[in-house]
């Protein structure tokens, strides 16, 4: 006997679905899985018997063809276990359910036939509603992210007996109980506050918070430059705290990057926060940017619609530095293979953190720089000016004097992220028509009808670059900044002032300024 069960493979942002083909015949009895399965899927042979066994169920003693098509494409992990679990008995009549074809199934199972959480869930439902199939049996942990699309009938499994019960169900009678009722499901929401403190905590430094909120405003990159313990980091770190929540189609995104890459937790439905990654330097390439053998997302798209920082960025390997410009550009990373392209999402907000030589003490009043010229050099090259380019924002940052430090806290990030979600509704209410949503991403055909100056500005830009030896590229993120900056003021012209702040924010880093501040 012949029976279908539909699943799903985890390739890429959509994944692909897989129709598990289980046939029975007479022989010597034994279990065969064709379609390149990886080792997870070949043991899968010896977890469904027993599985199978310790639920009550008799494991049929006959020959057993399991086909995973199309075969094509390399199956990997656990979470085929409980289809092909389902597939065998449904064809050795174990299941009287005959239309089973129309429903996915995913889940890992243990030796006493529990369900266990997979990966993915979230893609493979949304690739199932694509194919018209509207009825998926996950494992209970994953339900919650399973109903985040709000669609389709979701139902959480603990073990197999409840799943082959619930298979052998008419679709009339198949209905959610109250268990997996078809809620919106938990959020996961990161406490900020606890998380990430605020932007309170950190003493004196305006022009660097001043940045920071023209940054999360724009989704500007940014890189911050000083001697160590100046702050950068902490800095750094409180910019999600002033970053206005994921709509539903971001988090809806985000979320399903995650679901990919396995680090959502227990019970986790939608991600609401916008997210934060912090890699340490000695990330390998395929961690940073993604793919492997079996292709995964990456930091660079886990930080999809938040933010990427790089603590000590000259420590990380140059060819991960310079492959960051690709998905800078392109907002996505695609990773080709013999057998096919994948692709991820990837936009992402970059801020790199660095000092400002080798030793650190370059620029400080205190310290005295070991360093040669030949060493800064080599030190600043390993970022090369292409990355540095793409960066909008640059913030020395000097340590803060003892009098700054014990002083009265400045604004907080409630009161701060206020005036950057005003800034970011009149961006989204103005690109509406346009397939991107900040002013960091206006493309350059249409700055002039975006970053419009009038004369005394244009005069002005022109002397800037004239003094300062800057690429095309500069003058757009200047634009660009000053079109943040204006839209902070709530002001639909740019002025004077928010030309001259933007040119003060973008000013470091072109023509070797990085080590005259002081």
């Amino acid at each position: 006997m012949l029976a279908t069960i539909i699943s799903h493979a985890p390739l890429g942002i959509e994944g692909k679905i897989i129709s598990v083909e289980v046939d029975l015949r007479n022989g010597i009895p034994g279990i065969d899985i064709v379609g390149l399965p990886d080792g997870a899927v070949k043991e899968a042979k010896e977890r469904v018997r027993v599985a199978i066994r310790n639920s009550g169920f008799e494991f049929p003693p006959r020959r057993i063809l399991i086909n995973l098509a199309p075969a094509g494409i390399r199956k990997e992990g656990a979470l085929y276990d409980l289809p092909i679990a389902l597939g065998i008995l449904s064809a050795s009549g174990q299941i009287l359910q005959q239309e089973i074809s129309n429903i996915m199934v995913l889940g890992e199972l243990n030796l006493s036939g529990g369900v266990k959480p997979v990966r993915g869930i979230l893609s493979a439902v949304g690739a199932g509603l694509q194919e018209g199939i509207h009825t998926f049996f996950v494992p209970q942990d994953n339900l919650f992210e399973a109903q985040a699309l709000g669609t389709g009938k979701v139902f959480g499994v603990e073990t197999l007996r409840q799943a082959a019960q619930l298979l052998s169900l008419d679709e009339k009678e198949r209905v959610p109980g109250e268990m997996n009722s078809p809620v919106t499901g938990q959020v996961y929401t990161d406490d900020t506050g606890n998380q990430f403190g605020d932007l309170s905590d950190i003493k004196g430094h305006w022009v660097l918070k001043r940045a920071l909120e023209v940054a999360a405003a724009g989704r500007h990159n940014l890189f911050l430059f000083g001697p160590p313990g100046s702050g950068k980091t902490m800095a750094a770190r409180r910019l999600p705290t002033i970053l206005p929540p994921l709509s539903r189609q971001e988090a809806l995104e985000v979320t399903q990057i995650h679901s990919l890459a396995g680090s959502l937790e227990k019970g986790c439905g939608l991600i609401r926060h916008a997210p934060f990654r912090m890699p340490h330097h000695s990330a390998s390439p395929e961690g940073i940017i993604g793919g492997g053998k079996v292709p995964k997302p990456g930091e660079v798209s886990l930080a999809h619609h938040g933010i990427l920082f790089l603590d000590e960025a000259p420590e990380f390997q140059p060819n991960i530095l310079q492959a960051l410009r690709e998905p800078i550009e392109a907002e996505k990373v695609i990773i080709s293979r013999a057998q096919a392209s994948l692709w991820y999402p990837a936009s992402f907000q970059l801020v790199l953190a660095a000092n400002p030589c080798p030793c650190g003490n370059l620029g400080r009043k205190d310290k005295v720089c070991l360093c040669s010229s030949s060493d800064i050099f080599r030190y600043w090259k390993r970022l090369g000016n292409a990355l540095l380019d793409r960066i909008d924002i640059r913030v020395p940052v000097s340590p803060v004097p003892p009098e700054e430090i014990i002083g009265k806290s400045g604004a907080s990030s409630s009161g701060i992220r206020a005036r950057v979600m005003r800034a970011v509704k009149i961006q989204h209410d103005r690109y509406a028509p346009y397939p991107f949503s900040y002013n960091s991403r206006i493309p350059p055909g249409l700055l002039d009808r975006f970053c419009g100056l009038d004369k005394e500005c244009a005069h002005l830009l022109i002397d800037a670059m004239k003094k300062v030896s800057v690429s095309s590229r500069s003058v757009h993120s200047i634009l660009k900044i000053a079109r943040t900056i204006a839209d902070l003021d709530e002001s639909e012209r740019i002025e004077k002032t928010h030309l001259l702040e933007a040119i003060q924010h973008r000013r470091y880093g072109d023509n070797d300024f990085f080590w005259k501040f002081g």
